[in-house]
């Protein structure tokens, strides 16, 4: 689950999904309403209801946003389509007049939400791709977080910058969101830390709010802004107090990989949390634990499984256009490389090679698709890359007594 979010009622929760599909939950009861809304041909990297409740839009690595009848799912028109580079964020504006949307590209769009018009020229700036971004509560700003380390602000009017980017954190920033009030911004980053923003000077509030041990890919506050919640790749979620930076009662456990999303309830009395696992859980606020069990989605069959030299991993390929490694081996092919069932994620290391978890090399990626190797993809090899077709050349292929000795020159 790449991208989790609440309606505004707070009545259905919808979920985006490297399935390419979006779903829609009740948020009472957990349960699935009505079919999966399909339509993009690449992953589902953002998802994002309309302030009325009325429409869903949704960015995705096939480049475009698509909009969608909240009520019957069905889509809205024709898609938007301008990004040279997949879309890693979509929000409405809170009067529900504009969408924004942010892209690998390094900018950021302003289309009309009722034409599907763009409106204006692309916001340009970032040196990199840009990877969050929001309105700010009166929809006068627009701020977005970027590969590149910072965060700009934008007028939303004229969409040009407003003062200087902030600067702190010393990785790519994944996730922004204002305070209700519009005073705060925060920004989360593969730094593992939060970083608090004062709106009117862009200066840094108090410390970074550390306590993470990996990488930290979403934040927002609570609908009061008493609260700020914050989802990593350490599969934990935590709290903490907005006015001083300390945690509030212990991380959220559960999740059995990375947290790419987290979201509050509209009435604050809830947390939900999507990840790499393939579940959506809910969490009740105040307690901090579960509510209920968690919202899974199907599993992709399975197209071809074989298992390594050493017995130790599995690899199969499914109808998802993926290529998964598993942990857990046996002798009848899998059905599934379902990460709640050891599947295996690493990140390839500085000089590009992707490890087990004994260190041990497993395969080596080109420099210009290690950028877009995240999520699942860090050991997911999909069949299109935004750069160049993937393809395997299977013509110097090793096996057999081939390969333990190509293995043990590159280990030495």
């Amino acid at each position: 689950m790449s991208s989790v979010a609440y309606s505004p009622d707070g009545r259905r929760i919808i979920s985006g999904s490297w399935d390419k599909t979006i779903r829609i939950w009740d948020a009472e009861t957990g349960a699935a309403v009505g079919n999966p809304l399909e339509g993009h041909s690449g992953y589902v990297e953002s998802v994002a209801y309309s302030p009325d409740g009325r429409r869903i839009i949704s960015g995705s690595w096939d480049k475009t946003i698509r909009i969608w009848d909240a009520e019957t799912g069905a889509a809205v028109g024709t898609p938007l389509e301008c990004h040279s580079e997949y879309v890693s964020s979509v929000t409405y504006s809170p009067d529900g007049w504009r969408i924004i949307s942010g892209s690998k590209d390094k900018t950021i769009r302003i289309w009309d939400a009722e034409t599907g018009a763009e409106v204006g020229k692309p916001l340009e700036g970032h040196s990199e791709g840009v990877r969050s971004v929001a309105y700010s509560p009166d929809g006068r700003r627009i701020i977005s977080g970027s590969s590149d380390k910072t965060i700009r602000i934008w007028d939303a009017k004229t969409g040009a910058g407003v003062g200087t980017p902030l600067e702190g954190h010393s990785e790519y920033v994944s996730s922004v969101a204002y305070s209700p009030d519009g005073r705060r911004i925060i920004s989360g980053s593969s730094d593992k830390t939060i970083r608090i923003w004062d709106t009117e000077t862009g200066a840094a509030v108090g410390k970074p709010l550390e306590g993470h041990s990996e990488g930290v890919y979403s934040v927002t506050y609570s609908p009061d802004g008493r609260r700020i919640i914050s989802g990593s790749r350490d599969k934990m979620i935590r709290i903490w107090d907005a006015e001083t930076g300390a945690a509030v009662g212990t991380p959220l456990e559960g999740h059995s990989e990375a947290v790419l999303s987290v979201a509050y309830s509209p009435n604050g009395r809830h947390i939900i949390s999507g990840s790499w696992d393939n579940t959506i859980r809910i969490w009740d606020a105040e307690s901090n634990t579960g509510v209920g069990s968690s919202l899974e989605e199907g599993i992709m069959n399975v197209l071809f499984a074989a298992s390594s030299l050493s017995g130790q991993h599995n690899v199969s390929g499914s109808n998802s256009n993926t290529i998964r490694l598993s942990e857990q081996f046996s002798h009848q092919p899998p059905s599934s490389c379902n990460p709640l069932h050891a599947c295996f994620y690493s990140k390839p290391d500085s000089d590009g090679w992707v490890r087990d978890s004994d260190r041990g090399l497993l395969y080596w990626v080109p420099p210009d698709c290690r950028w877009g190797l995240h999520s699942p993809a860090l050991i997911t090899i999909p069949r299109t890359s935004h750069l160049r077709p993937v393809s395997l050349d299977f013509e110097d292929f090793a096996f057999g007594t081939d390969w333990p000795q190509i293995f043990n020159s590159v280990q030495q």
